[in-house]
């Protein structure tokens, strides 16, 4: 793969952009005002579905970065996303607290991925 493909563009930014066997997903959120469990389990899905868009799926994912508004969401947003992450392909990740795009977002999840 040579040429550079991009899912969901739209005028400021693309769901994702993919080059040479590599996708990287934008920044998804949940929905306003859902506790951090509706709005992680949100963010994986959207993930598993722009994934499933570029023709690759969560095994693949290489690398995470999640963003909290509030770090004690820590222990809440992780049982999501162990029941989420196949066992065998837990990706290198990363985690912190930072004042997210809107005050009613709690976690943001970005992934980059191996395509298939």
């Amino acid at each position: 793969m040579t040429d550079i493909k991009r899912y969901g563009m739209g005028a400021r930014m693309s769901e994702a952009v993919a080059y040479n066997g590599i996708v990287w997903v934008a920044g998804q959120v949940g929905t306003p005002g859902d506790d951090i469990t509706a709005q992680t389990k949100t963010c994986l899905a959207e993930v598993d579905r722009i994934l499933a868009e570029a023709g690759t799926d969560k095994t693949r994912i290489l690398s995470a970065q999640i963003w909290l508004a509030d770090m004690a969401d820590f222990p809440a947003m992780n049982a999501e996303w162990d029941a989420w992450v196949p066992a065998g392909h837990t990706p290198a990740r990363a985690t912190g607290e930072a004042k997210l795009a809107a005050p009613a977002y709690k976690v943001e999840v970005i992934v980059t991925a191996a395509l298939a």
